[in-house]
């Protein structure tokens, strides 16, 4: 998946043991350099948060799924800094029919303060590098996954453990659709049911570790498309972090 992504930098191995605030996430949301568009954006995204909930720190190496116009992306470079990396992957099956998918970090990867991102491409089930990334991260896009022809989450899900150092985590953040509901939903509303989630990424031998709540909106009916008006910004969206067992 990131045979081709990954530098010699990816092979500096971090700890991840607390998920409080630091000075180097609070700085990273603070900066005044970021798009006016990302800061706009902060008070329904929660970056502080979130990055906290994944606990991402100096020196790490961090994995953004799918990272559209890239607002983790240029945070987890900020919080990394200069000793760590951040790899911004998209699956060829959809680079291949989005292939301006990744303009967006490759924009930010050119800027002389994130030259720690990594842009990148490859099959979803190509094998990369074991033990090396500290922090997986997708937001509001696994569902996307499941609308890739073909596709076994499950294996996926396993080249992901694969390259993950033990005791590292993977944090999946996502629209709610009704619960029950599965993968009914992926293609049309743009939702996913948590319950599919769980099961698939525990299934590739990964620990549930945790949900945070700070996205959660009880008046979402989780029955209308995700970028409609009446919702859009606001649906009720679950955030979980998983662990593959070992490490300190």
């Amino acid at each position: 998946m990131i045979r081709a992504a990954v530098s010699s930098l990816a092979l500096i191995l971090a700890a991840t043991t607390a998920y409080a605030a630091s000075p180097a996430i609070d700085a990273a949301v603070a900066d005044t350099t970021r798009p006016a568009a990302d800061r706009d954006r902060d008070a329904e995204r929660k970056p502080a948060d979130m990055l906290a909930f994944a606990g991402v720190k100096p020196g790490m190496v961090v994995m953004d799924i799918l990272p559209g116009g890239g607002y983790f992306t240029r945070l987890f470079s900020d919080v990394v800094g200069p000793n760590g990396q951040v790899i911004s992957y998209v699956p060829d099956e959809m680079y291949a029919g989005r292939p301006k998918s990744l303009d967006g970090v490759t924009a930010i990867a050119a800027e002389p303060a994130h030259k720690n991102v990594k842009p990148a491409h490859d099959p979803a089930l190509a094998s990369g590098p074991a033990n090396v990334l500290d922090v997986v991260w997708t937001s509001q896009n696994y569902h996307d996954l499941h609308n890739i022809q073909g596709l076994d989450l499950v294996a996926f899900n396993k080249a992901i453990y694969a390259s993950v150092r033990p005791g590292g985590v993977y944090v999946v953040l996502d629209h709610s659709a009704p619960a029950g509901s599965g993968v009914a939903d992926t293609n049309t509303l743009h939702r996913i049911d948590e319950a599919v989630v769980r099961k698939e990424v525990e299934a590739a031998g990964f620990v549930f570790d945790g949900e945070s709540k700070v996205l959660a909106n009880p008046a979402d009916p989780r029955t209308v498309k995700v970028f409609d008006p009446s919702i859009r910004g606001h649906t009720d969206q679950f955030v979980l972090r998983f662990r593959k067992p070992g490490g300190k």
